[in-house]
Order: structure tokens, then sequence, then C-alpha cells
């Protein structure tokens, strides 16, 4: 690598500021390597200038020097810091040269540094770092028309660590890879500084002398990676980090193919690269601590890497280039050498994983980043804040902005287009945004060339880039992102030609020149590639010229024979066909590397892009019906999903918008409204489709509910990303994990999230869940106004959690529910200091059955108190607050801070005096207090008057007042206040089921029983219902042995046959848990649901329905009766309901002892 080359992909834009990384190390002997991935932080800034030559210092007999006056540098040393200064140490001051060990690092890893050994070691150190940083100080830009360089302030990129990253096949485009990692960042990864990229992470149990030898990091083309090894380089050259390390040798595989096949050995290939080490022995390199950087495995033409052909540890043995290689990164030669390897994610694999002890990955750019990057490139705030709009509207060129280099050319385009006319239509697909930025570097060139006559101006243009689109499609079908003068021969290009064309097109078309003058070409980014090569198909679709169009006719018959294009190839060529074949080979590639090709293509093909495109095509054409008949293809294969990838239908989906058409993403809103889709099972990969439409569409959705969805549980959890482009997202019993909630708090933190409401209810959250969902809560972004975490299986720490949400200043929730949560007291005063803060805007609170008790009303009594309290609606339902805790809460009602309207206290063992409490406080407070709920309690008739009196005298606000279902049965602890009666009805008893113990046993037998016929009996299922119909609220507990479901159901519910209809849980008009020695689930119009397996292993089990309110829960209950809530139903319930049965042994309806009412039959 010279000054003027970076590995064809990363440094196509200057950048930033001091590279992080994040990882745990592994130790050599593990079999597999710890995960990280890495994400930049800062703008990158315009691409370089390549030019041809080499800048290598001190080079005589092989190399030769730049002429300083050829280069348009710019400084990479970093003014100013995103984190933390480091404690570098500007000198080294040990003595002594260390030995050849590999010694522990405690700290920066300069700290170990030692003087030389004498003064010529010393001199040649000094000569080589003076080398190194004069090579790797500056970086060039593209545009040689600019009179100023832009300086790198700022090269600054985050590694993060990704547990398992390295398994698996990736099956599509880099640059989809790369946008759906970007969404899933997980919070818990730790950035770690690139110059501690070799350093062990400081972990429990991590000892020191477990160093990381060799590091692999991958990253998509355009992402950074060189950049961030120059940083690394040059931070080192310049005395800031790493003082201990004495040599740093660098190697592009680009370089490196051009001698694959000669002899060296390690010590005469380091003196070909670093002249300056002809004075050293060869044996220095085992005294002296080394690091050897191998850049961009990913272009690597080498076949010998890891044969077990020969093995040595002399510097001074001769063998191939690959071999030497191996051999530095088996530990067999220099086995005290760091090791650093980059490489694009599809060739990571290529070392095998034994060899790689810490793994890291290149992310792009984040959404504060992306605004970032334009803010500081585009001095017109205006102009920024109008780009980066259009860039959020515009969901396609979104993607594509977590790639630096295209933010790069967005930046370019946009501004060159408004700064030329301010009403100009701004680009609104990829293809536009490629179209436009080639025209710019056309106009570019015109301006360098000064040709007069247009027509010749006109001609050349086309000539130019119809080469340069030519050699971009042949290398792009060869895989080639860089190539070699043989290569552009084989193509029918001249090198003096191509050397003009980079030369006149410096931002498309690089060549570099590396070792022994040799000449590499590439373009700037390998989508500039695609788009030129989806160019030249249509440019030889204009011509008639068939044969560079063969290629898209190969192997498209394995998909769809109807639509081979070789066909046509002695008809008329027809546009049509073209664009079929082209679907079909892009379908076929098994790693995408064809979907920013095909998307290209149906862009070029649009009328209003040839216009565009008019001066380098011979003519337009006609394209509205050929388009229209393949968008109509690609929606009814993206419907019909048969045997497609995720990967393939979204892309699919990304050509219609490319051609700007979405009627898709309207079908799919209006089929997500609709709850349509529950009449067919959506597939895992059509989920992920829709999923990334509903993300795509530029409007968002009112409201997705998961519940809705006729899909499995995985299918449901697929549909989360779409969350941040819909207003209410309802994902309700879902399973959703700790992984979870990071995507949801990752969408809470985007600037593009719309999201209002979320019911994240029922789902085993946790308090580590809540955890990673509170920085969400507290971003500046995040507009959620009502959250549901009921079920979620909280505790009481959780409170504190929410309680620091509530008093961020960033946080605009309004309503939130922890029903169904054990939070107990200690919780509730935990989330005390939230609802005093002055930053608390909630005004909706639900702590119902959250197993608190009086004490905690003397904690809420103190909030409703504070002047900063704004709370409208609390609910403590099924609390046995007792008159006791009454009291303490009447205390805050007295409060004329006060601003509660509504106050539920249903089935809080609250008696009269309870209610002389609460009359007290009305009396003191008159003005606020709309909605007071008492029912199922036992107010007697002194309580019912004192509240009546309030609730009819004109000068209280109190219009509602609810003190039904009230007795003294009610002053019972718990749910068993609720108690209800049960038998067994013998009309509904399937015929293998055998009734005992009076109607309270159930037992499934192989005799058939001779029951009468009954139009209620249960026909081939074994099913039963109970006699009494369920109303208001009910409670019961069940015993049982095998399997068994344990199921509310509408009378109405189908008996005959064996459909659906007929099985709890199968359809609408049922809900069921099923119990296993194997765990639960829960099961309503066929959605089933899986419940953690962590609850007592008991068979027996709590059933508890509040039929006006529509809810439907389930509990576990342990020796020690203790209730563990499993699961809740939310449901309108519209038909008579009853409890029911499917038995596979036997099934048992306990007797609580303190029952006191009983349900009534059905008539």
């Amino acid at each position: 690598m010279d000054q003027t080359q970076t590995s064809g992909d990363e440094d196509l834009f200057p950048g930033c500021s001091s590279v992080q990384f994040s990882s745990d190390h592994l130790k050599r002997s593990e079999p597999e390597s710890s995960c990280v991935s890495m994400r930049s932080d800062v703008s990158m800034i315009d691409p370089l200038n390549f030019k041809s030559g080499d800048s290598r210092p001190g080079i005589s007999s092989v190399h030769q020097k730049r002429s300083e006056q050829e280069s348009s540098c710019v400084s990479m040393r970093s003014d100013v810091s995103m984190i933390d200064p480091l404690n570098f140490k500007s000198e080294d001051s040990r003595p002594g040269i260390r030995d050849l060990r590999l010694e522990p690092l405690s700290g920066d890893l300069q700290q170990n540094s030692h003087q030389p050994k004498d003064d010529e070691l010393q001199r040649v150190k000094d000569q080589h770092k003076a080398s190194m940083k004069k090579k790797y100080e500056r970086l060039f830009e593209g545009n040689n028309l600019q009179e100023n360089d832009t300086l790198l302030k700022r090269i600054y990129t985050q590694l993060y660590i990704i547990e398992g990253e390295r398994e698996g096949v990736n099956e599509e485009h880099e640059v989809l890879q790369m946008e759906k990692t970007a969404r899933t960042k997980h919070s818990q990864d730790t950035p770690i500084d690139c110059n501690d990229i070799f350093k062990a992470s400081p972990k429990p149990g991590c000892e020191e002398k477990d160093q990381i030898k060799t590091v692999l990091t991958k990253g998509i083309a355009g992402i950074g990676k060189t950049v961030s090894v120059q940083k690394f380089i040059l931070d080192w050259a310049e005395g800031k980090a790493n003082q201990d390390v004495d040599f740093m040798f660098v190697f592009s595989f680009r370089e490196l193919n051009l001698i694959q096949d000669h002899q060296y050995s390690l010590h005469i290939l380091l003196l070909d690269f670093h002249p300056e080490l002809q004075d050293l022995d060869s044996q220095i390199y085992e005294e002296c601590r080394v690091v050897f950087i191998f850049d961009g495995l990913d272009e690597s033409r080498i076949t010998q890497m890891f044969s077990d052909a020969q093995k040595f540890c002399d510097v001074t043995e001769t063998s191939s280039v690959g071999v030497l290689m191996s051999e530095l990164i088996k530990g067999e030669l220099l086995p005290s050498a760091l090791i650093w390897i980059t490489s694009r994610p599809a060739a990571a694999n290529q070392i095998p994983s034994e060899y790689i002890h810490r793994l890291t990955e290149i992310q792009g750019f984040t959404e504060p980043q992306k605004e970032e990057y334009f803010r500081k490139r585009i001095s017109d705030e205006h102009q920024a804040s109008r780009i980066i709009s259009h860039i959020r509207r515009a969901r396609s060129l979104h993607i594509m902005c977590h790639i630096p280099v295209f933010c790069w050319i967005s930046s370019t385009v946009l501004q060159k287009l408004l700064e030329e006319d301010l009403s100009v239509e701004i680009p609104q697909t990829l293809t536009e945004m490629y179209i436009h930025f080639l025209l710019i570097q056309i106009n570019m060139r015109n301006q360098k060339y000064e040709e007069r006559d247009p027509e010749k101006l006109l001609q050349s243009n086309r000539e130019v880039i119809v080469k340069l689109a030519e050699v971009a499609f042949k290398q792009l079908i060869k895989g080639n992102m860089m190539f070699y003068e043989e290569d552009l021969i084989e193509s029918g290009i001249d090198v003096t030609d191509a050397s003009l064309y980079s030369g006149m097109c410096t931002e498309i078309f690089k060549e570099e020149s590396v070792i022994h003058q040799r000449k590499v070409y590439s373009f700037i980014h390998l989508s500039v590639q695609e788009f030129l090569a989806a160019f030249y198909v249509f440019y030889c679709y204009l011509t008639k010229n068939k044969e560079p169009l063969q290629f898209l006719d190969e192997h498209t018959h394995n998909y769809d024979p109807d639509y081979r294009y070789g066909k046509h190839m002695s008809d008329e060529l027809c546009l049509y066909d073209l664009l079929m074949s082209a679907i079909h080979k892009a379908i076929g590639s098994k790693n995408g590397q064809l979907d920013l090709f095909l998307r290209f293509l149906l862009g070029v093909s649009l009328e209003s892009n040839q216009r565009l495109l008019q001066d380098l095509l011979t003519h337009t054409e006609n394209s509205s019906e050929s388009i229209r008949k393949t968008t109509q293809f690609i929606k009814e294969k993206i419907k019909d999903g048969y045997g497609f990838s995720t990967e393939r239908s979204i892309n699919l989906y990304l050509c219609l918008l490319e051609v700007k058409d979405q009627t898709l993403s309207r079908e799919i809103q209006e089929f997500v409204k609709s709850g349509k889709h529950s009449e067919k099972k959506l597939s895992l990969a059509q989920c992920s489709t829709i999923a990334y439409m509903l993300q795509m569409s530029e409007e968002p959705l009112d409201e997705l509910n998961t519940m809705k969805c006729n899909t499995s549980d995985e299918g449901k959890r697929r549909l989360i990303p779409a969350v941040i482009n819909c207003k209410k997202a309802l994902l309700s019993g879902c399973n959703l994990t700790t992984q979870h909630c990071e995507v949801v708090s990752v969408t809470l933190q985007s600037i593009s999230s719309v999201l209002r409401e979320l019911d994240l209810s029922n789902n085993d959250l946790q308090d580590s869940g809540l955890k990673l969902l509170s920085d969400g809560l507290k971003s500046p972004n995040c507009q959620l106004q009502i959250l549901s975490l009921a079920g979620c299986n909280l505790t009481g720490q959780s409170c504190k959690i929410v309680s620091s949400a509530l008093q961020s200043s960033n946080h605009a929730l309004r309503e939130l529910d922890l029903s169904n949560n054990d939070l107990q007291d200690s919780g509730v005063e935990l989330l005390s200091d939230g609802l005093k803060s002055p930053n608390c805007e909630l005004q909706i609170l639900r702590l119902a059955t959250c197993n608190l008790t009086g004490q905690h009303c003397e904690i809420v009594s103190s909030a409703l108190q504070s002047s900063n309290c704004v709370l409208r609606e609390l609910d403590l339902s099924n609390n046995d607050l007792l008159d006791s805790g009454v009291k303490m809460l009447s205390g805050g009602l007295k409060s004329p801070n006060c601003q509660l309207q509504i106050l539920r206290l249903s089935g809080c063992m609250v008696t009269e005096e309870g209610c002389g409490y609460v009359s007290s406080a009305l009396s003191s407070n008159p003005s606020h207090l709309r909605e007071l709920d008492l029912s199922y309690n036992h107010p007697g008739d002194s309580g019912m008057k004192l509240l009546n009196h309030k609730l009819e005298d004109p000068n209280y606000q109190l219009h509602i007042l609810n003190v039904d279902h009230g007795g003294e049965f009610m002053i019972t602890a718990g749910l068993q206040k609720y108690a209800c009666d049960l038998t067994l009805d013998p009309n509904t008893a399937n015929i293998r089921l055998v009734l005992s113990d009076e109607n309270r046993k159930i037992t499934r037998v192989l005799e058939e029983q001779p029951y009468p016929d009954h139009p209620d009996r249960f026909e081939d299922i074994p099913q039963v219902l109970c006699k009494e119909s369920l109303t208001g609220r009910c409670y019961w507990e069940i015993e049982w042995i095998g399997h068994a479901e344990i199921s509310v159901a509408y009378k109405g519910i189908t008996r005959k046959g064996c459909i659906d209809d007929c099985w709890f849980g199968f359809s609408d008009k049922s809900w069921s848990l099923w119990c296993s020695d194997e765990g639960f689930a829960v099961r309503h119009n066929n959605n089933y649901t899986d419940l953690p397996a962590d609850h007592s292993s008991t068979k027996r089990i709590g059933v508890y329905v509040d039929v006006s309110a529509g809810t439907l829960s389930f509990y576990s209950i342990s020796d020690i009766h203790t209730l563990t809530h499993l699961y809740t139903f939310n449901t309108t319930f519209t038909e008579p309901l009853c409890a029911g049965f499917r038995v596979y042994s036997s099934v048992f309806l306990c007797q609580i002892k303190t029952q006191r009412h009983a349900c009534k039959p059905f008539l």
C-alpha cells in the first residue's frame, strides 16, 4: 500500500477520529473466536483522489518515490476526542530488549516499552516509524478541481461484541446484511479503542497471560477497515500508542497477489517492502515486538494458504507468499508476532477459526452519526437539514446511508442539485442518486478537458462511460472488485486507456501503483460497479448487443423455464424478457451478489431515468408496459413466497421501490389492518418480508397487533422491527426475550420512530429486559406515551428502572401499566421518586394485582401530595390494602396538590370503615375525584350511604361510584375471594371420559361410555364443559395428571366433528392453557404461545376471569399455595362463558375452603 491507495473498499472516504473497538479475547487453545462488531461514530468525508505511483520512502532499487507535488493530502491527526483521552506516554523508558515470549499486557501496550539494544537498532526503528508516518498520515480526495483538501479531523469507529457472528452462511447482499445489523445493535456491547485491539478485555476471570495474538476485522465494502488500520499505525508512528511495538508491517492482498508465484523468505519480503531494514540482522525480528497487518483478505487470489505441505520457523527460509502468510498466522513463524487481518464478510471464513483469537466487525453509521456526517460536511445549516429530512423520507436511500461512502455520494449529489436549483426534484431512489452522481462526474470531466465541440464531447463521454461500464459488468460476473492489467486486456481495454479513464473519472474508477510499480484498478465502491454493470446491460439491450446478455440466461431455467431470455436471442429483443431473466439470475444467486445490480437494472429501465441518461444512450425506449408486467410478477412472487428466502423477497420489494411502485406497500398495510392474515398461516420468511416492507412504507402503520397474526411465536417476533414505522404496537404474548427488548429500545431511540403506544404485556421480560428498554425510554427521540408491561415477571427492583426513566427530562410517558407483576411494597417505594419528579408527566398508573399491602399506601399518599405529581388515574385493584391502607391513602386524597380523577380500589378488602376515610378525603378535596371503584369490597349500608351522599351532592365532582358485588365474603385475601363452585356437566362429556367425585373429577379411559345422545356432547374430542356460567369475577383451582388443556369457552362452541372449531384454543370461541410435565403454553384462535419453563412443577393451576373487564388469567400454585402469574388474555367476551377441559389422563376441580358463592348454572 502506498500513500495513494486504499484496500479497494474501505478508504473511499476520509473520515473522522480515533477508532474504537469492542470484544472479548479468546485463548489460543479455544476453537471459537469471540465476536465483535464495529460501527463508525463520526463522519467520513469525501472519497480519495487515487493516483498512480508508490510513496514508500527510502525505496530505491525496487520502488519509485512519488513527487511531493502530486499529492493533495490531508492529515489524519485527531484534534479532538469523542471519549476521554487515553494516558499516552510520549517516550519509552524500559531498558533492554524484551525476549521472544509474548508478555502479558497491562494497560496500554506501551507500558511494556523498552529501550533499543544499541544505537543502530534505534536508528532503524526511528527510520521505520518516520517512513510509516509519512506513508499513513495523509489521505487523498477524489476531486482534483478542489482548491483545498479536506482535513481528516477524526477517524472514529466502534467495534461491538456479537456472540456467534462467525457461524452461518451469508445468503444476502452485504449492504442488506449490514443494514440489518445496524438495526439490532446490542446495548451491552463494550467499545474498545482500536489501539487496544490486541489487549484482552478486562473481564472477571480473564488472566493477563491470555493474550490476543490474531485479530480478524470484517466489514462491508466502504465501511472503514483500512482507515482503521491507518489510524492504528499513525498513532504508533507518532508515539501516541503501543510504544512497546518495535515494528509494524502492512501487506495489502492486492499487492501480494502480484507476487503470489514468487519465492521469498520473510526477511527478503520485508526488505522488498521496507528497504530501511536492510542494515538489520534477520534474527532481530525474534528479539523485537512485531505487528503484521494483512489488509483486504477478500481481494486475495492466493491459493496456497493453510496447506500442510510445508512448515518452517526460519525467517530466512524461502517459500511462496501464501505459505509465509499461513505460517505467520498459525504461529509457526515468529510466534511472538501479532497479526491483524481485515476482510469483507463473505471472505472472512478463509482463515480457520482456531487461528483467530478475536473477531471484530465494523458496522455502519447509526442514526445520529448520519446526521452528524451531513451537518459536518454541509456548512449551510438549512441545506443540511433539508438533505437530512429527504434522506429519512426516502427509505431506500436511508438504508444505504449506513455506508459512509454513500453518505458522501448523497451529499455530493444533493448539494449540487440544491445549489443549482432549490425547486429541483430531489432523487427519490438509489438509481436516480447514482445517475446524478455519474452526471456530476461527467460534468467535472468536461471541465477538465475543455472540448468545445458538443458532438465530440458527447461521443467522448459515451465511449468512456460505456468502456468503464463494460469493465464493471465483466468483473462483476466474475466476482471481482479489483483487477489487474491482464484483466483489462482480457476485457479489450487498452492499459493506456485505463490510465486515461482513471485520470478523467477519479471519483468513479481508480488506478493504483503498488509493488514493483504494478497497476491495480477498481471502482470507488462496489455499488458504483454494480450500477455501471446494470447500465452496460441496458446499453447492450438498446444497441442489440446480444453476446454480453447471454450471461443472464445461464441456469435461469432452473427457476422458471417460461422466462428464458436466450430463447428470444434470435428474435426482436424484448425488455420484459431481459428483466425477467435478470430477476431469475439474481434469485439464483446464493449470496445475493446480484441484488443491487438487479435494482439498478430495473431503475435504469424506467423512462424518467432513461431521459436523465439520454446523452449516454443511443436512444430511449418506452418501457412502461414491460415494467408494469415485471412489477406484477414481482408482487405475485412476494405474496406467494414459495421457495424464496427472506433476503430474496426483500430485494424484490426494493426493486419495486426502485421503479417507484408503492402499491404493494399499501396492500400490505391493508392486509395487516384487516386481520385477513388470520385465515392463512404466515411463514417465517413472509413475516420477515412483511416487517421489512412495513418499515420501508412511506406511510406509518396505525396499528400492528401480533395477536391477530396467524403465525408462530417466532413469526410474531420477526414482525417486531416494523414497530419503528407503527404508531401503535401490540406485542402481547409473543414470548419476547431480552434480545427483543433491545430491538424495541433501539427503535425508541431512533429519530425515525413514530411509535406512540406499546403493549409488551405477558412476555417474560423480567427486570433485565426492562433495563434494556429504559435506554429507549430515556432517549430524546422517544415519543412513547402509552406503555403496558402487565404480566412481564417484573420484581420490585424493576420499579427503580421505571423511576429513573420517569425522572428523565426526555421521556414522554403518559400512561403506564405494571399490573400482574410481583412488585410488592418495596417496588412502589422505589417508584415514588419518579412520581414526585418535576420531569414526570405520568397521568395514568395501573398497579392491579401486584401483591401490595396497605403499607405501600403511605408511599402513594406521599406522592399524591407532591406538587410535581400529575396523576389523573390510579388503579390499585386486587391488592389486599384493607381499611388501614385506605386510611393512609386518604391523606394524599385530601391534599390540595392531588389531581386524581379516577381511583380504582376494586377487590381491596375495604369495609365501611375504609369508606369513611374516602368520604372524609372527598370532603377535604371535593373538586377532582370524578370516578371511584369500590366494587368487590364490603362497604356495608353505612359505607354506601356516605359515598352516595357525595355522589348526589353537586358540590362534589364525583359522578361515577361502583360498589357492586359487595359482601362479607369479599373480605378474603387474594383471588380466593372470587372462588366459585363449579361442577362438570355430564351432558357435554365425550364418551371416553368418566366423571366421578360428585362430578368434580374427570378421567380419560379407553372404553366408550354408554352416555345417552345429547346435542351438547363433544362427539370426537375428549373434552367436557362445566354446568355453571361464569359471570362477574370467578376463580377456581384445578389439579391435573399427565397432560390437560384448561379452558374457558363460549357455551356455543361447536361440539360435532373433529374440526378446529371444536378444539379448545383452536378458534375464536375458546381460550386455553396447555399443561404438561414439559411446561405450559396458551392458545387462542389457533395462535400458540409457549410459556417460560421456570415455573413450579406443582400440578395445581388457578384460573381467574373478570368477564366485564375481558381478562382471563392463569396461575401456577405452589405447595404452600403461592400463586405465580402465568399468562393473561385480554379480550372482549361477547357470549356466555363456561369452564372446560380437554383431558388426556385426569383433572380434578379443587374445593376452596374460603369459597363463598356459586356460579349460575346454564338454563
